[in-house]
C-alpha cells in the first residue's frame, strides 16, 4: 500500500481548501476543537484554579479543558474538574456556548455545585480556591471567556433567563474585558 500523501485541494461541492490523500482521496476535515467546563459554586462562593500550564501559566481559570474522544460532554466537564481541582461535581444545567473562531474553539460551559466540600490542585493547578464573588481576582483572570463565564453566572444566579448564554455581542475572545488583545493560542 503507498504512503499517504496529501495535498492542499477544493472537494468537488466543497468551497473550502482541505488536505485530500492524493492517492485515495480521502478527505481529512479539520474541525474546532470542543472545550467543557464548569463555573462551580459551594456556599455562595466560586471555585477558580490557578493554571500550571501555559497558556496564561499562573492565572485563574474556571475548571475546563478539552471534551475526549467518546466522552459526552457533561462527563467531560466533570472528569475537567476531578483533574485539575480534584472536585466531585453536581452539573445543573449548560450555562452558555461560546465560540472563539480565531482558535477554532467551541465552548460549553455548565453551572454546577461541589458534591463535598473537598477540594485541591491536579497536577494542571498550582493552586484551587473558593472566591466570594467579590473578591474574585478580575484582573488575573486567564481568558475572556472565563469573564463571560463568570458574568453570565452572576446573572443566572439573580434569576436572568434565557440559559444557555452566549458570546457578549462584538465579542469572539480576541481580546480581554480591558481591551488587551489576545496573544495566540491562548483561549
Amino acid at each position: 500500500m503507498p504512503e499517504p500523501s496529501f495535498s492542499l485541494r477544493t472537494p468537488e461541492d466543497d468551497g473550502i481548501a482541505r488536505k485530500i490523500c492524493d492517492n485515495c482521496g480521502f478527505v481529512a476535515y479539520e474541525n474546532p476543537k470542543i472545550v467543557v467546563g464548569s463555573v462551580v459554586r459551594h456556599e455562595g462562593r466560586i471555585l477558580l484554579c490557578r493554571r500550571a500550564i501555559e497558556p496564561r501559566r499562573g492565572f485563574w481559570t474556571i475548571p475546563a479543558g478539552y471534551l475526549e474522544l467518546n466522552e459526552t460532554p457533561e462527563d467531560g466537564a466533570k472528569r475537567e474538574a476531578w483533574e485539575e481541582a480534584e472536585a466531585d461535581l453536581h452539573l445543573e444545567c449548560l450555562l452558555a456556548v461560546y465560540s472563539v473562531p480565531r482558535i477554532s474553539q467551541v465552548q460549553l460551559i455548565y453551572r454546577a455545585r461541589l458534591q463535598d466540600p473537598h477540594f485541591a490542585p491536579g497536577p494542571e493547578s498550582l493552586d484551587v480556591q473558593l472566591f466570594d464573588p467579590a473578591e474574585i481576582p478580575f484582573d488575573e483572570l486567564a481568558f475572556p471567556s472565563v469573564h463571560w463565564a463568570l458574568a453570565h453566572d452572576a446573572s443566572a444566579e439573580a434569576g436572568a433567563p434565557p440559559l444557555p448564554f452566549s458570546n457578549p455581542p462584538g465579542e469572539i475572545g480576541n481580546r480581554m474585558p480591558d481591551g488587551r488583545p489576545v496573544a495566540h493560542g491562548e483561549s
